[in-house]
């Protein structure tokens, strides 16, 4: 094998590789030896047919196999060769092997850019302390006591108020159409639990069982409903019935069916123990994302385009997920793919730009990831989607994404580096960010940070 690289751009490389006859028909003449010995052809004992026969019978499975095996092996080993890391996925341009003829294709991949590592030995962080109010351990009571609360309808007439389960027909209105199939029948809201914007929830407390009512509403833009965000729509409703829930006591009882717990302080310990656990992460990830922003504006490098479509590429299937867990599609956004692409461009821009400043570091201090690290990463994939280890596996070998995989690995152990070496500073913990603009339901509010992104999937 033969090889010459060429540079197509700071960030780019490309490598043409030149197979002579001779390793072709080694590799097609291995691949044939293996299904001699893997399958039975009849008339011959297992691993006597002949060679002419075996590749005959399986030159449609042997011949792209062999293609494969041989790629990604002279792959690993001009890679080796020359030192290089791509960064990216390696997009092979090559047809299939034929015997007796040269061999020749090519790979490209995208590398680091070179830049001068800044110092990340002892920097300065202030880190929040993690601490959890009375508050919002009676927030979480209220919840479980609401979930064991018996619910009967109301007998007498009136109107309803906070803490009632109304049940409506409603659609939103944009003159005399209904908008985008906004609407439901016999819907539950509970009143009062922020599940709906304060308008809409005030006019419900105008009416009795069987009465209409109407309100018009300005959508805020950053409305949890993509779909209703910035529009001025007219809400229309019908009250069916109000349910009231009869609360119990807070007892041994309770606790043990909301989870097994054995009495109620047992309980109490377990959510400020699990609330600690999950302030104590956050605010670890918000002194990362300040230690990597202290890094990143002492530096200035090109960005390899692939990963920062890639990267695009993951937030909408992110954003995707979201809106499909509200019924919606990336359609109700009102937006075409390429304004969706540039929109979320510089939140991708700024991912990628990060995570090369993270694999510097991981290269100086001589990491790795080792296949189990792989394999667990792979393993959360597959449950997140559903899908089995397996076929996850094979899926990331044959679109070479084994690469993007290990570098974001790479970059999680970067960072948790910097972060043990960084000189931290506990501080109080900020106050926490209200927002009314948005539906929300009843959870207690939490510290809003923005997370190092690197090789969450």
């Amino acid at each position: 094998m033969e090889y010459k690289v060429e540079e197509l751009s700071p960030v780019k490389r490309k490598i043409n590789i030149q197979v002579p006859v001779e390793e072709v028909n080694a590799a097609l003449s291995a691949a044939v030896a293996l299904y001699r010995h893997r399958y039975e052809i009849k008339g011959f004992r297992r691993g006597k047919a002949p060679s002419s026969v075996v590749e005959g019978k399986y030159r449609s499975q042997i011949y792209p196999e062999a293609t494969t095996d041989l790629v990604n092996y002279q792959i690993n080993e001009a890679l080796g060769g020359l030192g290089i890391m791509p960064l990216s996925r390696i997009d092979v341009d090559a047809k299939e092997l034929v015997r007796d003829q040269e061999f020749n294709y090519s790979v490209e991949f995208e590398i680091a850019p070179d830049f001068a590592l800044p110092d990340y030995e002892g920097l300065a962080v202030d880190v929040e302390k993690a601490e959890v109010k009375e508050e919002e351990v009676k927030e979480v009571e209220k919840r479980i006591l609401t979930n064991a609360a018996t619910v009967k309808p109301i007998e007498v007439v009136r109107a309803a108020t906070d803490g009632d389960i109304v049940v409506i027909t409603f659609a939103a209105y944009k003159g005399d159409e209904v908008f985008q199939g906004i609407q439901a029948e016999n819907f539950e809201l509970t009143l009062g639990d922020k599940q709906a914007l304060p308008e809409f929830e005030e006019m419900i407390k105008t009416l009795k069982t069987g009465e209409k009512g109407e309100c018009e509403i300005a959508f805020p833009e950053d409305f949890i409903n993509p779909a209703m965000a910035g529009h001025t729509l007219t809400m229309r409703a019908t009250l069916h019935s109000i349910k009231e829930r009869i609360m119990p006591e807070l007892t041994d009882e309770v606790a043990k069916r909301a989870g097994g717990f054995e009495s109620v302080e047992k309980m109490r310990e377990a959510i400020t123990k699990s609330y600690l656990q999950s302030r104590e992460q956050l605010n670890k990830s918000m002194a990362q994302k300040k230690l990597l922003d202290q890094l990143l504006a002492q530096v200035d490098f090109p960005l390899p385009p692939s990963m920062v479509e890639n990267r695009i590429d993951r937030l909408l299937a992110d954003l995707e997920q979201k809106l499909d867990r509200q019924g919606k599609s990336l359609g109700a956004l009102g937006k075409s793919m390429e304004e969706l692409r540039e929109g979320h461009r510089t939140q991708a821009e700024e991912a990628v730009r990060g995570e090369i400043l993270l694999l510097a570091v991981a290269k100086k201090e001589n990491m790795d990831v080792k296949p189990e690290e792989i394999d667990a990463a792979l393993t959360q994939v597959a449950r997140q989607h559903g899908q089995d280890l397996l076929s996850v596996k094979q899926y990331y070998e044959e679109n070479n994404l084994i690469y993007p995989l290990k570098d974001r690995l790479l970059a999680d152990k970067a960072i948790e580096l910097v972060y043990a070496r960084a000189a931290k500073t506990e501080v109080a913990a900020a106050a926490p960010v209200d927002d009314e603009s948005a539906e929300t339901t009843a959870k207690p509010k939490k510290p809003r940070a923005k997370k190092v992104e690197t090789a969450k999937e």
